[in-house]
């Protein structure tokens, strides 16, 4: 199993319909005024350096859950190995044994596995939320700031959106104002490792004394 980093339609994620993206105002604006863009959520969350560096952290947190899984992966492989090719020279009490290992072992990891996998998908859940939630505000201040009447997010396979010219994708743009608007900070949190207990270093023995 390799968990990796990815945003599903943003509607699903924050509830967010397409009013959302829509010009603030009163009256609507006339037919001839309508100014329409679109945007790729899911490029523009992953793009902006909050959403790379909390994929990174992601990464490294969950890495050594996802290097246990793939030990035990090896592990089913080198009983299944020892089963295939010890089918004449193994005792039955031997290949029953290592076959209660090899189904005690697969039970396991697809426990692990799963676990592993709904940790990950609540925790970037929580990062698309906390990011989509700012990107709402940055969308809707450039959208009243020009003047456009409603802006569509093309990212969702449902998306209404068939066929967008590159002049009314605005993703890149919001994908800079976010940036500006909320500078990361450099990462504090170092990956956790295990490592060796420290010995100390051996005293000096004693000058002799004169």
């Amino acid at each position: 199993m390799k968990m990796r980093f990815a945003v599903p339609a943003l509607a699903a994620i924050l509830m967010a319909p397409a009013a959302m993206w829509a010009q603030a105002g009163g009256a609507a604006a006339p037919a001839s005024a309508t100014k329409i863009g679109v945007i790729d959520v899911q490029v523009a969350i992953t793009s902006t350096a909050e959403g790379k560096q909390a994929a990174a952290e992601l990464q490294s947190q969950f890495a050594p859950r996802q290097t246990e899984l793939t030990n035990m992966q090896k592990q089913m492989e080198d009983i299944q190995t020892r089963l295939r090719t010890g089918q004449t020279t193994l005792s039955d009490d031997e290949k029953a044994r290592l076959g209660r290992e090899g189904e005690q072992l697969q039970r396991t990891y697809q426990r692990r596995s799963q676990d592993a996998q709904d940790d990950f998908n609540e925790a970037q859940r929580e990062i698309v939320d906390r990011i989509g939630r700012r990107m709402i505000d940055v969308l809707n201040k450039y959208s009243r700031d020009n003047g456009y009447s409603i802006i569509l997010d093309r990212s969702g396979q449902a998306s209404p959106v068939i066929f967008a010219a590159n002049s009314i994708d605005v993703t890149q743009e919001i994908i800079r104002l976010f940036d500006q608007s909320y500078p990361v900070k450099a990462s504090t949190a170092a990956p956790r490792t295990q490592t060796a207990p420290r010995t100390p270093a051996p005293a000096k023995p004693a000058a002799p004394q004169q």
